[in-house]
């Protein structure tokens, strides 16, 4: 057959083309809307008169005589600190997925070499546990933090949250491990090696992009959590999400919408950068269990 026949019909490939330029093109508007926004002034970004004023920011130039403006910046991460959030966030998701990888990739590989059938229904519980939604679980640890005096401090919110977050590392990682065969186990036994340093020095190096998989979501459920950090964190010890709602105010207190719109994309712009940078591994995880070495 040649080649001529392989290729795909003028038509068809047009209308893909247009496919994926349209979902591109909606999925990234609104990070791109809101990265515009965040140079306007709140008049214009939400003027309800005329949408076309957070293209041409009327209010902005009468205000700072330039149709764009750093204010939401400089307010966000001058006037109220914003730095102090996302250094408590780094720390936050450091921990969790440090000590989420290390239980998880243990835990995963022991399960994935134990014959016995008890191993079924520790994943089975572990999936239970993982499926409760996590208020429920936050509720649970508030009164012995309050006796204990522990509320409001970053240790107590990286345990919450490892333990929300350890049945979902366990499950993948141990599924990840099944998809390696034992007998590279068997091989770096007969070569001397005990369990460990099989564990070590073999399997480790094979699971590496599945490895970072994990960790990568386990970053992200610890960088976007919400529900676990409002409610266990004091004020002054607050991650990112938190204070960008405490920007937007409530009914009892005013906020700064624009200090919020520069928080949520000096917020979201690492994410970009975080998934550039392993892609190709994050790719390979995903796809680690479709061929078994």
């Amino acid at each position: 057959m040649s080649s001529r026949a392989n290729k795909m019909p003028i038509a068809l490939r047009i209308v893909a083309s247009l496919f994926v330029v349209t979902w591109v093109l909606m999925a990234a508007f609104p990070f791109v809307w809101t990265f515009w926004g965040s140079f306007k002034v709140e008049l214009d970004f939400f003027s309800i008169a005329d949408w076309t004023n957070a293209l041409t920011g009327p209010r902005t130039q009468e205000t700072y005589g330039s149709a764009f403006t750093g204010a939401g910046y400089h307010g966000a991460w001058v006037e109220e600190e914003f730095m102090r959030n996302v250094i408590n966030t780094f720390i936050v998701c450091f921990f969790v997925v440090c000590t989420s990888l290390t239980f998880g990739t243990l835990g995963g590989y022991a399960l994935s070499r134990s014959g016995y059938q008890y191993t079924f229904w520790l994943l089975i519980a572990a999936l239970i546990f993982r499926a409760m939604p996590p208020i429920t679980l936050v509720a649970g640890y508030m009164l012995p933090f309050f006796e204990w005096n522990l509320w409001g401090i970053l240790p107590t919110t990286i345990i919450v949250l490892v333990a929300i977050n350890q049945p979902f590392t366990l499950w993948m990682l141990h599924s990840f491990f099944q998809n390696i065969p034992k007998e590279l186990d068997e091989s770096a036994k007969v070569d001397g090696c005990t369990q460990f340093q099989a564990f070590r020095h073999v399997i480790i190096p094979v699971m590496w992009p599945g490895v970072i998989t994990t960790g990568l979501f386990s970053f992200l459920l610890a960088y976007n959590d919400f529900a676990v950090t409002s409610m266990l964190l004091s004020e002054g010890n607050r991650t990112m999400v938190p204070q960008i709602a405490a920007f937007l105010g409530t009914t009892y207190t005013e906020g700064n919408i624009m200090f919020a719109v520069a928080a949520v994309v000096s917020a979201t712009a690492p994410l970009f950068v975080l998934v550039m940078v392993f892609q190709r591994q994050i790719v390979s995880g995903l796809t680690a269990g479709a061929v078994k070495g």
